[in-house]
């Protein structure tokens, strides 16, 4: 910051002492010169030697704090001092098409100014595509010939992949104008998961169903019930269920009895359908969606997370098919759905809905396509609990609530409010 005043000062004296015979500002651009002559020179003699590694988890959180391991080599003779760390990111700056294509937030807009030269989007923009912030790390003695550790600190701010390309060095010269500088390349990326929040005990909806096949059809093609016990071959029996070892053994046809098996399975419906690349409310829904994939108990019971990007998807995690930190790494990589309508969606849920216990909606708002699913699942006798994301809980809502939401059995609804969603949902 200094090195950046000294400029400011020597450029504004350069400007008013043009004309020397009028005033002595002249004077003032003179030493400034000289003292950014020294520091340059002063830089030239940082020639140590350094290697750095850094080791870092496979994931961080928005909003939680990373600490890393960073252990640097010092390379040289001599006891290096009053050095400092900085994480070198990937170039973050976004494309001209991205730029014009991308409108930031309203939060982000200041003036009318502002709006003209989009100087709040480029800083938004730059800051979603860094997806974080590295703290500049006072460095303590590195001894010659030696490796020392240190530990870094990370806050991640937008979820996505980070990608850390090189460390830099830094000497700063007696002056504290110029920093002499030796990069180190170590390029390492970092997936940050969406934002967590803290939520009450949430009774979900719905209860045991049978499952045709068990849990392996959630993976792989085939009937694949549950063990009971062996018994005798009787006529019609499949010849895929007679158990070869036992028939080797005693020398007549033995099969395998299973049994049906029923178990909760729930459906997580994340609403991605809007005209916008990004948006506060869609980010808040992954985050959400995220935070009910963290809590709920898949260890007896499934639940399909279901969604459309590019395309429509749909994951079954649980009972041991997969862990919920799978389920965090696709949110982490979700976007919006910017060109298909939310009837695409549909043809997912109906894929599922025999085997579905409940259903799970989180929705970016509330019109016919979202009341339409709504009324299926309710035909279908699916137990729901929707939550409606809204930037402004208005008197509309309320007025919904009284009067639409009520003719509902077996849907539950939420409205929440985005900028106070901790509370709100704390209060469910």
């Amino acid at each position: 910051m200094s090195g950046f005043t000294v400029i400011l000062c020597l450029i504004f004296a350069a400007a008013l002492g043009i004309d020397t015979t009028q005033n002595m500002t002249y004077q003032i651009f003179t030493f400034l010169v000289s003292i950014l002559i020294i520091s340059t020179i002063f830089s030239f003699f940082f020639r140590s030697r350094f290697s750095a590694t850094r080791t870092l988890p496979k994931f961080a959180t928005v909003g939680v704090k990373l600490k890393y391991k960073i252990i640097i080599h010092n390379k040289s003779d001599q006891t290096q001092l009053n050095l400092k760390l900085f994480e070198n990111f990937a170039d973050p700056r976004p494309t001209f098409k991205e730029f014009i294509e991308t409108p930031e937030p309203e939060e982000y807009k200041r003036t009318s100014l502002d709006i003209k030269l989009g100087s709040y989007r480029w800083l938004w923009l730059v800051s979603r595509k860094q997806c974080g912030t590295a703290k500049t790390l006072e460095l303590p003695a590195l001894k010659p010939q030696s490796k020392t550790e240190i530990i870094g600190e990370i806050t991640p701010s937008h979820r996505g992949l980070m990608r850390l390309v090189s460390l830099t060095i830094a000497r700063p010269d007696p002056l504290g104008i110029f920093n002499a500088c030796q990069t180190i390349s170590a390029p390492q990326s970092l997936l940050i998961l969406p934002q967590l929040y803290q939520l009450p005990p949430i009774q979900l909806p719905g209860f045991s169903k049978y499952q045709s096949g068990g849990v392996a059809l959630a993976s792989s093609v085939g009937d694949a019930e549950e063990f009971r016990s062996l018994r005798e071959y009787r006529p019609g029996d499949s010849i895929r269920k007679i158990h070869w070892k036992s028939w080797a053994k005693i020398g007549k046809p033995i099969v395998k009895e299973e049994q049906d098996e029923f178990f909760v399975r729930h459906a997580l419906i994340l609403d991605t359908f809007q005209p916008e690349k990004y948006s506060q409310i869609l980010e808040t829904a992954i985050s959400l969606s995220a935070s009910l994939a963290s809590d709920v108990q898949t260890q007896e019971s499934l639940l399909d997370l279901m969604f459309v990007g590019n395309e429509a998807y749909c994951f079954t995690f649980g009972r041991g098919l997969s862990h919920t930190d799978k389920m965090l790494e696709i949110l982490a990589s979700v976007g919006a759905c910017r060109d298909q309508d939310f009837d695409s969606i549909i043809p997912v849920v109906l894929e599922k809905i025999s085997m579905l216990s409940g259903c799970i909606c989180i929705f970016l708002s509330w019109d016919e396509a979202r009341k339409k699913l709504i009324e299926y699942l309710e035909q279908m006798n699916i137990h729901t609990l929707v939550f409606i994301l809204s930037e402004n809980k208005t008197d509309d809502f309320d007025n919904l609530q009284k009067t639409e939401f009520i003719k509902y059995n077996l849907a539950k609804f939420h409205v929440l409010n985005i900028h106070n969603i901790q509370q709100e949902l704390m209060r469910l």
